[in-house]
């Protein structure tokens, strides 16, 4: 029998609450949508609902046991407030595993660099490492991730997030890496700070927490470098930086290939490797010599990630392809709907530019939570669509109509209110041959544009 993630006395202890009767669970939630048999469901209190609600749900969907903070029919642990029980059980979590753990930030590639180190670090031995999974990387999905560690995991990769200033601080203390990796700084929730300098800040947060000899990984390219060094300086005992050019990991050659990937050697210290990205973009490659760094600063094997890193496939919403049918063929769909900031909409509309199509084709939703540098930062994107060859532009939400104006007399477009009108139109335009590249910040509803294109014939073979 394995052993379990958690008994109710464990739980009971971790939280200073009390146990209504004895249990093992063998995963964590607080969604009743996502219990699973065995799990413990975490009922959480907040502004818009109560999890108290869905207790009868996530036991018929065979929950084991719950945190509670009212009465309870079912097998429990109640305690005050369970959202202070989900902390306090990610804080017992960590103080009772052995696991070398890496958090990883940035303002792009967070999520897939997090997914790609897991990929790595995984190869090792079934269950060797652990991770966030989705985006959870907040005030909740932080805790939450720790809480599901397995004791004998040997290495964990956790995402951390940021939409204010301080929000890092609080969650790299819960997490206290061992290895703190910074992605690229971009303008992102610009609305919520000053500057972009004042993001890099606010991203360098993360080496506050780490543990004594820890190791600092920080992108090379980034015009915010020096800022980062500094904010790592009085924490890490060690900076390690990476690079397309130069940097302790840096790229020494790096060739796209016929199939969409790139051929990569790079560089750690006297050490070379020569590896595969499954990847297509210049941006994966930066990615990939962050985690080669992060591999290598837990004492991991790089080729394994060589490895690794020539397998992954893009996540959905993350770069994810496949090709759906219209009349007379198939088109390609490149899949970027989660998310979308200015360099993340620059790196996809360079790899959709290489690529080899009839046509290429974008549907790109508005970037939110810009701030008063909104419209300059819609407009922008005018230069990276030309230079892609776009052949046609379908621009989703209000504030696109900056990019339209921008592109006016230089590419074809259309300008819509919404996913429903860009969807109905790229029915009307969409041929065989043809690549089109669905992105924008994930309010905007472009997941279900993307939904509607998948067919089971054509879904993962791009």
């Amino acid at each position: 029998m394995a052993e379990p993630l958690w008994t109710s006395d464990a739980i009971a202890a971790a939280t200073g609450g009390v146990a209504s009767a004895a249990f093992d669970v063998s995963g964590v939630t607080f969604d009743s949508r996502e219990v699973g048999p065995g799990d413990l469901f975490i009922a959480l209190t907040g502004e818009a609902t109560d999890g108290h609600r869905f207790l009868a749900q996530a036991f018929e969907r065979g929950a084991a046991g719950a945190i509670v903070s009212e009465a309870c029919d079912y097998p429990c642990v109640r305690v005050p407030d369970t959202m202070a029980a989900l902390e306090a059980l990610a804080v017992a979590a960590r103080a009772r595993t052995d696991a070398r753990i890496i958090g990883v930030t940035g303002s792009v590639g967070k999520t897939s660099t997090k997914e790609a180190l897991f990929a790595a670090l995984d190869r090792g031995g079934r269950n060797a490492a652990h991770r966030s999974v989705k985006s959870y990387n907040n005030h909740t999905g932080v805790p939450l991730s720790l809480a599901r560690m397995p004791r004998g995991a040997k290495f964990a990769v956790l995402e951390m997030g940021m939409n204010h200033a301080g929000e890092l601080a609080q969650l790299t203390a819960l997490v206290r890496p061992h290895v703190a990796l910074v992605t690229t700084i971009a303008p992102a929730h610009t609305a919520f700070f000053p500057d972009v300098a004042a993001i890099a800040d606010a991203k360098g947060e993360i080496f506050r927490g780490l543990e004594p000899g820890g190791v600092a990984i920080i992108f090379e390219d980034s015009p915010h470098r020096d800022r980062l060094i500094a904010a790592a300086t009085p924490y890490a005992a060690t900076i390690v930086t990476f690079g397309l050019a130069s940097g302790d990991v840096r790229a020494v050659e790096a060739m796209r290939l016929a199939a969409g990937g790139t051929f990569v050697t790079a560089r750690l210290g006297e050490r070379e490797l020569s590896f595969t990205i499954a990847q297509p973009g210049m941006h994966w490659v930066a990615n990939a010599l962050g985690v080669l760094a992060a591999v290598d600063a837990v004492g991991a094997d790089i080729g394994m990630a060589g490895l690794a890193l020539a397998e992954l496939g893009g996540m959905q919403g993350r770069g994810a392809r496949f090709l759906t049918k219209v009349d007379g063929g198939e088109a390609l769909v490149i899949d970027e709907s989660y998310n979308a900031n200015p360099a993340s909409m620059r790196a996809t509309l360079a790899v959709l530019g290489a690529e080899q199509a009839e046509r290429r084709i974008v549907v790109l939703g508005e970037m939110r939570e810009l701030g008063e540098g909104s419209r300059d930062y819609h407009a922008a994107l005018a230069d990276p669509i030309v230079e892609a060859k776009v052949s046609y532009a379908i621009l989703v939400g209000q504030e696109m109509g900056h990019l339209a104006q921008a592109l006016e007399g230089r590419v074809q477009f259309v300008h819509v209110a919404d996913t429903a009108a860009a969807g109905a139109h790229l029915a009307g335009i969409l041929a065989p041959g043809d690549a089109v590249l669905i992105k924008g910040s994930n309010g905007v509803g472009l997941a279900a544009l993307v939904a509607r294109l998948k067919t089971p014939a054509g879904d993962g073979t791009a």
